[in-house]
């Protein structure tokens, strides 16, 4: 017997002729791409890891950059904001005596010991004074002992914050409604 007289059908042997070149072509293109296939994406993942570490490095160098320009602005405002002028002439018209720059004793209510012990706190000038808290106010007192007890600084920020600012008229009208700086 012949090996073509077996029936077959006729559209069975290009079905079967096509399964085994898929299953060939799939073998082969695993066996000769796949080395390629995996270079390419190790090649692609060091590109992107190289731009990630130089973004990353951009944006350290940024902040950095970033902290300096504030430091140096705020220093420049701190600087700006300490230069205002004492006016000795226009204190003297309003208070009729002399007032020496950063005296302490200007604020209703401190004297010359009070004084002593901001300075020794570094407190040392109205604008200083002027951005005290309250508390940080009581703990100078508190470290002069008990007989600085009796002393409210309730408003020794504020009137040395009007004589930093020179704001003479005003801080002797408020001086007059205060009692002993209270």
């Amino acid at each position: 017997m012949n090996f073509l007289a077996i029936h077959l059908p006729c559209w069975l042997i290009p079905v079967i002729v096509g399964i085994i070149s898929a299953i060939l072509g799939y073998l082969l293109g695993k066996l000769l791409g796949s080395g390629s296939n995996n270079d390419d994406c190790e090649d692609r993942i060091a590109k992107l890891q190289a731009e990630l570490d130089a973004c990353k490095s951009s944006k350290t160098s940024l902040e950095s950059d970033l902290k300096t320009s504030l430091a140096s602005s705020s220093l420049a405002a701190t600087t700006s904001a300490t230069l205002i002028p004492f006016d000795a002439a226009a204190a003297k018209a309003v208070f009729g005596k002399k007032i020496k720059e950063n005296d302490l004793t200007l604020v209703e209510g401190i004297g010359p010991k009070i004084q002593e012990l901001f300075h020794n706190h570094d407190v040392k000038t109205w604008k200083a004074l002027s951005e005290c808290s309250l508390e940080k106010c009581q703990e100078v007192l508190t470290s002069g002992g008990d007989k600085f007890k009796i002393h409210k600084p309730g408003t020794w920020p504020k009137q040395a914050k009007l004589a930093y600012e020179g704001k003479w008229a005003e801080l002797l009208k408020w001086q007059d409604e205060l009692d002993g700086g209270k």
